[in-house]
């Protein structure tokens, strides 16, 4: 959620509290010893599992799991592309459908179909003759809004694309850069989805002159920019609207101490475009045995059903749990923007290059 999933940092609590404090794992000495044998994950900055989940992987498998993280997706996917004939580790995660062709035209990833593939949802399944990436996540990028602002000033929360470029919310929202932020980047998929390669430019127009905000990535947007977020509010912020996930709400919730009987933040579920998130084995890893084990792992039902409140994200195998916290603060949106992964590979340049000259320039 990584998203996006996704896909960041996830800081909530008091501002302090990072979902990928697991960034890099010190648990598995066992395994060291008896083989130091160490498969190495390359990440963006929102990869997080439990301790015990991944000391335990490490244990049955007798590899150390290694974790580097190259800041947000968009970021970690172009390093990884520049890096693809030395690459830093062994499996990719984060890549998502918003980059996906980037990553399979370059070349990034080698085949391996890993065990329980049979098990994913079928809408997420994708590259079914060359098994070159692995569906581990989905969410979805929406914008989210601080309800005591609007309930301070007696205003109704937008629910669309369209209420965004209203008067009424001028100068109330900030989002990321869509050339290096992949929430960012889904926010102008989802605009694209909405209005059609004929409409989605006059839109952005709108939202510049209604006051839209950009920054660099979700962290500051959401922890600097957003005064719904625990973060925002330490940091004084005053923008009431941000893009983020449906999944933001519950962990407001999670981390909030002391616990709220219901979320700060909303959803605006006019706004939603659904991410999916990947990992792949890298052409040219150096321990090709562990990555295929690390892939595994993804997959199996104790790190899927681990996975939504470290990432903040649902899982994609069909027998996994999702948290009663997820179903009740932060539901998967009913009807997501959705767009062909063709679609996408074929526009997804030319839309960011014309989304910067007219938002950033």
């Amino acid at each position: 959620m990584s998203i996006t999933k996704k896909a960041t940092v996830f800081a909530v609590g008091l501002g302090l509290v990072t979902l990928s404090a697991c960034g890099s794992s010190d648990s598995g000495s066992d395994s060291a010893e008896a083989g130091g044998k160490t498969v190495t994950l390359v990440s963006h900055n929102s990869w997080a599992v439990s301790k015990g989940v991944l000391a335990a992987f490490e244990k049955q498998s007798g590899y150390q799991v290694k974790v580097l993280e190259d800041g947000d997706a968009g970021q970690a996917v172009n390093k990884a592309i520049l890096t693809k004939d030395n690459p830093q580790g062994d499996v990719f995660f984060g890549v998502d459908n918003t980059l996906l062709s980037r990553a399979l035209d370059n070349d990034l990833f080698q085949s391996y179909e890993a065990k329980g593939s049979d098990l994913i949802l079928p809408e997420f399944r994708v590259d079914q003759d060359k098994h070159r990436v692995t569906p581990v996540d989905t969410g979805d990028i929406c914008v989210n809004y601080d309800k005591a602002y609007f309930s301070e000033h007696k205003l109704a929360p937008p629910t669309s694309y369209d209420d965004l470029i209203k008067p009424a919310y001028k100068n109330l929202l900030v989002t990321e850069n869509a050339s290096t932020s992949s929430p960012g980047l889904g926010f102008l998929l989802g605009t694209a989805a909405k209005y059609g390669d004929e409409g989605w430019q006059d839109y952005w127009k709108k939202l510049k002159a209604n006051g839209v905000k950009v920054v660099d990535g979700w962290e500051q947007a959401y922890n600097e920019e957003f005064s719904g977020s625990a973060g925002g509010k330490k940091a004084k912020a005053d923008r009431p609207l941000v893009v983020s996930y449906a999944s933001s709400p519950p962990a407001e919730v999670i981390y909030a101490d002391p616990k709220p009987t219901s979320a700060p933040t909303g959803v605006a579920a006019g706004t939603c475009f659904r991410q999916v998130e990947y990992a792949g084995l890298l052409n040219n890893a150096q321990n090709t045995e562990g990555g295929k084990a690390l892939l595994d792992f993804l997959l199996t039902k104790t790190f899927q059903d681990d996975m939504p409140l470290n990432m903040f994200v649902y899982p994609v195998r069909e027998d996994a749990q999702v948290p009663e916290e997820f179903t009740k603060y932060g539901p998967q949106a009913e009807n997501p923007e959705t767009l062909d992964p063709a679609k996408i590979a074929d526009n997804r340049d030319d839309w960011v290059k014309s989304w910067t000259s007219l938002v950033l320039k």
